[in-house]
Order: structure tokens, then sequence, then C-alpha cells
């Protein structure tokens, strides 16, 4: 049935896979001043290089490097006066979304950050090798998004950081990067003690968003484009799933209607001015 452009549907199953072995990674933590930090220990993430990223539109990016961040934030949006935009992806459960949206990053080059949930390893797993060097050279992020994409709110302490540190494991091992020190709460539900919690696992920005597609549940092409328009203006943090196949038909006119604006997608580290180590 169709209401505000939406599609209502039943509820996707996912498979489950074993948790892959678990590697030691350390904090990677923006190179500025911050709280006093947890239990982690090991690489800190540095400024970005003052070098311009690579722009999708074709054009030099003009942009100066933004100004660290300074101790634990949460960041709705770019930095003011910016011309960047940050597309970041969630979840992760539909096995040809994600591989769209894969296929986008390495056709395109447009910068990402995804939030992918280990839980729906199926989905993400067969296409490790394709995102390893896009991560490597520093067109594609990924952040901690949980394990299992659950409420926060409802967690204790130690099982919010259970869920974070599984999720960097996940994505250690899948895609040899680091997700710290970015994370997203699932829902964006949040809240002091959340923050305080995923802080001492090493997560000193919780991510959250200005602009979505409203995708996180089946949606016509026209809504999707209709929220596109409205949100993809300079600054925002955009926020979208590979859920649902209504956005593989869309990406080129999103990044028409990118270039038409003269935006530059960014990873979060290229919004932030910060960046991470990769593991092998």
């Amino acid at each position: 049935m169709l209401y505000r452009g939406r599609v209502r549907c039943p509820a996707h199953g996912f498979d489950r896979r074993a948790f892959l072995g678990m590697l030691g990674l350390g904090l990677a933590v923006a190179a500025c001043s911050s709280p006093e930090p947890g239990k982690h220990d090991g690489p800190v993430a540095q400024p970005a290089s003052s070098a311009p990223p690579p722009s999708p539109t074709g054009r030099t990016d003009p942009e100066p490097p933004p100004p660290p961040l300074q101790g634990q934030q949460k960041l709705s949006r770019g930095p003011a006066g910016t011309h960047h935009i940050a597309l970041t992806v969630d979840d992760g459960y539909c096995d040809e979304c994600v591989a769209g949206y894969v296929d986008f990053a390495d056709r395109t080059g447009t910068h990402l950050t995804f939030s992918p949930n280990g839980t729906y390893a199926h989905a993400w797993a067969p296409h490790a090798d394709k995102l390893r060097p896009l991560v490597e050279r520093g067109q594609v992020q990924i952040m901690n998004h949980t394990f299992t994409h659950a409420d926060l709110r409802k967690l204790n302490d130690h099982q919010i950081e259970a869920e974070l540190d599984r999720n960097e494991q996940w994505v250690v091992s899948t895609f040899g990067t680091s997700t710290r020190p970015y994370y997203r709460p699932p829902f964006g539900f949040h809240n002091p003690r959340i923050e305080a919690a995923a802080a001492q696992s090493g997560y000193l920005y919780t991510v959250l968003w200005n602009g979505s597609y409203s995708d996180s549940e089946l949606i016509t092409p026209d809504f999707l484009m209709e929220q596109a328009r409205k949100y993809l203006t300079p600054g925002t943090i955009m926020l979208g799933h590979a859920n649902h196949p209504t956005v593989l038909g869309l990406f080129d006119q999103i990044l028409a209607l990118v270039k038409d604006r003269s935006l530059t997608p960014v990873t979060l580290d290229e919004m932030f001015g910060t960046h991470r180590p990769t593991t092998q």
C-alpha cells in the first residue's frame, strides 16, 4: 500500500555467520585534545593530508582541510562553509543492494562511508576484496554501527561496549581497517550514558545525520529522489541504507544532482580531518 511515497513491505530475514576471529587493534582517535582514553591504546588517527581529496565531480577541490575535532562530539553535519557532503550507508541486509553500492563506488570513484552490521556478513563478505583497495586509498571509510543493530538504550554499559567491539573486530578482519573513533547508534538512539560507554571502547564521535533518503523501509523511486533534492546541500551528512533495491536504479541521478549543485562527496575522515591505519 502506497502511503506518502512509502510501500509497506514484510520484514526481511537475514543469515547469521559465525563471528570471524578476533584481531587485536588499538584505539584510533583524533590527533587532538580528548578525554582521558578508556581501556584501548594503539594507533592514533592523524589529521588528514592537506592535499585536496579526489572529486567525482571532475573538478579540483579547493577547500582547505578542516580544523581537527576536539574531544567527544555529536556530529550531525559538516563544518560551516563547506561544500562537502558525506554519503553514509547503513546496515546492509540486502545482498544485491550492498553489491550495487560497492559497484557504484568502484565505477564512479564516489567517496562513501559505509556503516555495516556484522550480523549481515553474508551481504558484505563477498565484496571484501573489492572494498579493501578503496579503503586503503581513502575513497571508502567504514564506521561502527554495532554488530546486531541493537537499541543501545536497552543494553547495559558492558553490552554496549561488546556490540561495538565485536563489530570492530569483524570490520578489521573483513576489510582491514578500524572503525574508531566514529560510530552511529542504531536508529539514532543515544544518550549521555551510551556516549560514555562508547567512549570507553574508543568511539569519541557519535555520528548522526541532517539529511536522509528515508529508505530504511521500502519507498518509491520518486520519493527517494524527492528526499535527495531536499537534503543534498552543502555540509549534509546524508543517511542511506543498503536494505531495499529502490536506490539501485538511481545512483546516476543522485550523482548528477551532486554535480549540478557543485558538491563534493567525501568520507567522514575527509570532512572532519582524520584518518586511520589499515591492516593487511
